[in-house]
């Protein structure tokens, strides 16, 4: 059975993992937000909602 041969996949297995652990944070923290909502611009509005049931 290949797949019990940790040989030939461990070594990619491990380098991809590095790759995402490397580079995965840099380009999810550098994601900017151009619409953050402020305290300014949104309504907090309470609306009741009533069950005809």
């Amino acid at each position: 059975m290949p797949q019990l041969l940790p040989a030939p996949w461990f070594l990619v297995f491990i380098l991809t993992w590095i790759i995402f652990v490397t580079l995965g944070p840099k380009k999810i923290l550098s994601h900017l937000f151009l619409n953050e909502p402020t305290s300014k611009t949104t309504k907090t509005l309470k609306h009741t909602w009533t069950w005809l049931w």
